[in-house]
């Protein structure tokens, strides 16, 4: 009885462990699908650059109370022979203690700017999911480093660290995005998700890390963090398989960045990029002492000033994608509209006296972010994929050196144009040079009237779209198998992937590409 009491269990537990396998089989086939593993690597990309930014913004309200906590604790070993030593020490000690917080802040975006080509190139050679995991690596090292941090030079390490990590993980997540939707309308709405997360990361953060900091402590912001990092590179490590996805081998060689930055249309929207988020990285560090000495804000207000500017830039997410999905060959607009927009909400700044006055203006620059963000992000994909070949790493790398150059400047050079100059002058000068620039976004207006075309990879191939450069050279197989290459109908495609008609065609009917 004993032994049949053992052979039932034995198989009640075979079977349930061949059901289990049946389950995972299931599981992996459905993950294997391209529609699915869309969605989920997204969901992946978008919890990355949400912890890059909330780790980004959440040591705001912890850093400089930490530090001046450690500065106190220093200067009370400090013995001096006179009241007067004291006083003069501790006024030097407090300009010193401002230097090295804006150079703490700027570290993370300077060596995210010297690291940037290197990444992108990497990112060309190797595919997007392994840089991902990297950065993901990297950022989960540095928010341990600064959960367990007690001195200035450790601190400097975590946020040097944070810039590696994010020249990777923000990069190659964009760039992944983007070569997985490859329809523009999809590849906007992929991109304008992923710019919601960004801009909640962004906003939530400090009110995040001063509540913790305050109730819990500086080290469980960062635990917390740091799980969350780790779960997504779990999550990543058991969805893509990146070590064991050699899809990537089949991909035409990437151009190299350096030939992407002198392309004049691919200028313009870094340059676009740059200008746009200088309003933002500016204000960040100088406002709360501007609100303090004019109109005697509260420590709650100078931390919750930006939260409200969150419904803003997700609306103007929303209201570009959908344009684009109608008007997608006015892209260039909707960029040219926001940067207009930042301007006068730039100048606008200095003219407010309360809290409630002081909303608007900054709900008017994150909308008008919003609109250049979501309009050029996609644009750079598209200008890569009719006038390169569609490995999009350099060029989103290219993107990520423009914020970065924003907001490694905006520490440093802010404070002393405020100090120099003013903090109205420093806000027309923003909203002046936003005005100015915006019309040179005219210069996309043509290429943006080009007409690609709907991949036929996911019908050809077993795989998912890849992108356009797949596309044409299909194309032209396709019609050279149908014989309908002849001299008076084919179409040429040049070393670029940009295919022409002859000028009279073209004058006709307008550009159009395969």
């Amino acid at each position: 009885m004993e032994s049949d009491g053992s052979a039932g269990l034995t198989k009640s537990a075979a079977f349930k462990l061949s059901e289990m396998g049946e389950k995972s089989k299931q599981l992996g086939s459905a993950m294997r699908e391209p529609e699915r593993q869309r969605r989920v690597i997204l969901v992946i990309v978008c919890i990355a650059l949400l912890l890059d930014n909330m780790l980004y913004m959440v040591i705001v309200p912890i850093i400089p109370d930490y530090l001046t906590d450690l500065e106190d604790a220093r200067a009370a070993h400090f013995h001096a022979n006179s009241t007067s030593d004291r006083a003069n020490h501790g006024t030097s000690n407090r300009g010193d203690l401002d230097v090295q917080i804006g150079v703490l802040f700027a570290s993370k975006a300077i060596l995210q700017l010297m690291v940037n080509p290197i990444s992108g190139t990497f990112i060309d050679r190797v595919g997007y999911d392994i840089p991902l995991l990297i950065g993901l690596l990297v950022m989960f090292v540095s928010t341990c480093i600064f959960a367990f941090a007690e001195n200035y030079g450790t601190l400097f390490v975590a946020r040097s660290l944070q810039g590696l990590g994010s020249a990777f993980a923000d990069t190659s997540g964009i760039a992944m995005i983007a070569d997985k939707y490859t329809e523009e309308a999809e590849r906007s709405r992929a991109l304008g998700i992923a710019l919601a997360f960004i801009s909640f990361g962004s906003l939530v953060a400090p009110p995040f890390g001063a509540v913790l900091y305050e109730f819990a402590g500086k080290r469980v912001p960062f635990i917390v963090l740091a799980s969350v990092c780790l779960a997504d590179g779990i999550l990543l490590l058991t969805v893509i398989k990146p070590f064991s996805n050699r899809t990537r081998e089949n991909m035409p060689v990437g151009t190299p960045i350096c030939r992407l930055m002198i392309d004049p249309y691919i200028a313009v929207v870094a340059g676009a990029l740059t200008v746009c988020n200088i309003p933002l990285a500016f204000l960040e560090p100088t406002i709360a002492n501007w609100m303090e000495r004019t109109m005697n804000a509260s420590k709650w207000e100078m931390g919750l000033i930006w939260l409200p500017a969150f419904l803003p830039h997700v609306l103007g997410v929303y209201i570009t994608v959908r344009l684009a999905a109608k008007y997608p060959n006015l892209q260039w607009f909707y960029g040219a509209l926001g940067m207009l927009i930042i301007g006068a909400s730039s100048c606008t700044v200095p003219a407010c006296r309360n809290f409630s006055q002081l909303i608007f203006p900054l709900c008017g620059i994150c909308f008008g972010i919003a609109l250049v963000d979501t309009a050029l992000l996609p644009t750079l994909a598209f200008l890569v994929d009719v006038r390169h070949v569609s490995v999009y790493g350099s060029v989103y790398a290219i993107a990520d050196i423009s914020y970065s150059v924003a907001y490694a400047m905006g520490p440093v050079v802010a404070g002393q144009i405020v100090h120099n100059l003013g903090f109205v002058q420093l806000n027309l000068g923003m909203g002046l040079v936003n005005l100015l620039y915006a019309p040179a976004l005219l210069l996309l207006r043509h290429v943006c009237q080009i007409k690609p075309s709907h991949s036929e990879r996911n019908v050809l191939l077993e795989e998912g779209p890849i992108g356009l450069y797949d596309t044409i050279q299909m194309e032209e197989r396709k019609l050279k198998r149908k014989g309908l290459c002849t001299t008076s109908n084919a179409r040429l495609v040049d070393k670029n992937g940009i295919s022409e008609r002859s000028k009279s065609e073209e004058d006709s009917s307008g550009p159009e590409y395969i």
